[in-house]
């Protein structure tokens, strides 16, 4: 599900070949990802819980809750991503209300799928 309701600019991407890690399990977390262009595998273990393409987003749930990254991330193409830190990311909460439900939106797609 893309996330709509943010605009990032190109100073804000980072960018990441191919097989590249992006974060692993257990990380700690200091920022969410929006996926700009390009595909990001999200794993555990060996299954693949989900590919992210343009507008979707990874790491949202460290965010919310503070706690470490619950899964591996790897740049399955060449792709852009924009990271939100966790500053960034309340500011949008509180200045734009539907970005909040978009990704708890998210969250709960995520859940169902996995229940």
């Amino acid at each position: 599900m893309p996330i709509t309701s943010i605009q990032r600019g190109p100073e804000d991407s980072i960018h990441f070949t191919a097989g590249t890690v992006i974060f692993h399990n257990g990380d700690k977390a200091d920022q969410m990802f929006v996926v700009v262009e390009g595909e990001v595998e999200v794993r555990l273990g060996e299954r693949v819980l989900e590919i992210v393409g343009p507008g979707g987003v990874l790491g949202e749930m460290s965010l919310v809750d503070d706690s470490p990254r619950s899964a591996d991330a790897y740049a399955r193409t060449d792709c852009k991503l924009a990271g939100i830190n966790r500053d960034k990311f309340i500011s949008l909460v509180q200045k734009t209300p539907y970005f909040a439900i978009e990704v708890m939106g998210l969250m709960s797609e995520r859940l169902r799928r996995q229940t």
